[in-house]
């Protein structure tokens, strides 16, 4: 069988990592493309993935997201005609269901994002499985014209699979050189501000206010998203920019708390039981939902909120929880996920 994955943004690395080795130790012909868009190209030459890199994110502004998306889809459908796939996979990608659907080649599609409306048109009702969490409400997709017959519903989130086979480095910080001069840390990660969902100022970060005060109480890593939002906390006391690729899931686990302004970091977090706020600027997911229900996530968009709720976690020690119990869940997705493209 031959099959075809696309991957445009770094978390689905993450999440495509062990679907990839699991098909290529099965015998099965796996083509890989992505694009140029963040930290993705040395995420996959980390995790020892193949890939073709076709086209770059457009950045700001309608017009050019329409352009190298459209320029995409061109130089994609040269690559892809010619290998005559099977099937394909992707989670999010914009040209990969039309890419597909115009070559008559069967997908399934990963969603997590009920509110991603001009990519949820533009896909959806070109899949053939609809891989979502049944938290999402299905009603909520059938507005984008999904046929609900088409959507295979799981327990969780998606972030469940980047923890298949992850080995805990207690020594994460060592390894990395971060100086820590307090005793407790705080990992920061910005709002997708390029995102199509999400209209926000790319030139500030809802962080800025948050780091003003908890730099003087606790250490703090800011995960960046790209060069600019970098600049916006280089230099400032008791902050360092981590630069990618690094062992995140380990940070995470090693930190005493998780402030994040986008999604995936806050559910990686929840999964692994690190404590973690969530500043997203935007419309609560209901995968997001999911694990403030549980209290493993937390929501407050107040910066005095953030910063009181913060400070209540930093002055007692954090539990050394144990991610285990999630393992059943993420073998049943990953076993879906498998099942459904075979099936196909």
């Amino acid at each position: 069988m031959k099959i075809w994955i696309d991957i445009t943004n770094a978390p689905h690395v993450m999440f495509f990592k062990d679907i990839i080795k699991y098909f290529k130790d099965q015998g099965e012909d796996v083509i890989v493309t992505t694009r140029d868009f963040g930290d993705i190209h040395r995420l996959m030459e980390t995790h020892g993935i193949d890939f073709i890199s076709v086209g770059k994110h457009g950045g700001l502004g309608l017009y050019k997201k329409l352009k190298e998306s459209t320029n995409r889809v061109n130089e994609i459908v040269d690559i892809i005609a010619p290998e005559k796939i099977d099937v394909c996979l992707a989670k999010h990608s914009v040209e990969l269901p039309r890419v597909s659907f115009g070559l008559n080649i069967p997908n399934v599609y990963i969603i997590d994002n009920e509110y991603a409306e001009a990519v949820n048109k533009m896909t959806l009702p070109l899949c053939d499985r609809i891989i979502a969490p049944s938290v999402i409400d299905v009603r909520k997709l059938m507005r984008y014209g999904v046929d609900p017959n088409k959507i295979i519903s799981y327990d969780g989130t998606s972030e469940l699979l980047h923890f298949k086979n992850f080995e805990y480095n207690e020594k994460i910080f060592d390894d990395l050189d971060i100086k820590l001069d307090l005793n407790k840390t705080i990992l920061m990660r910005p709002e997708p501000s390029l995102a199509s969902y999400l209209d926000v100022d790319s030139e500030k970060s809802v962080l800025s206010p948050i780091i003003d005060v908890l730099k003087d109480y606790a250490n703090i890593l800011v995960l960046p998203r790209f060069k600019q939002q970098a600049d916006i906390f280089e230099g400032i006391n008791n902050v360092s920019i981590l630069e990618p690729p690094i062992d995140l899931s380990s940070v995470i686990k090693q930190c005493d708390l998780v402030i994040g302004a986008g999604g995936t970091i806050n559910r990686e977090s929840a999964v692994l039981k690190t404590p973690v706020i969530s500043c997203y600027p935007g419309e609560t997911l209901a995968v997001d939902q999911y694990y403030i229900n549980r209290g493993l996530m937390f929501k407050y968009n107040n910066v005095e909120d953030i910063v009181n709720s913060a400070l209540s976690f930093l002055v007692v020690d954090k539990e050394n929880n144990d991610y285990n119990e999630y393992d059943v869940s993420s073998n049943n997705l990953f076993k879906t996920i498998i099942d459904c493209t075979y099936r196909l």
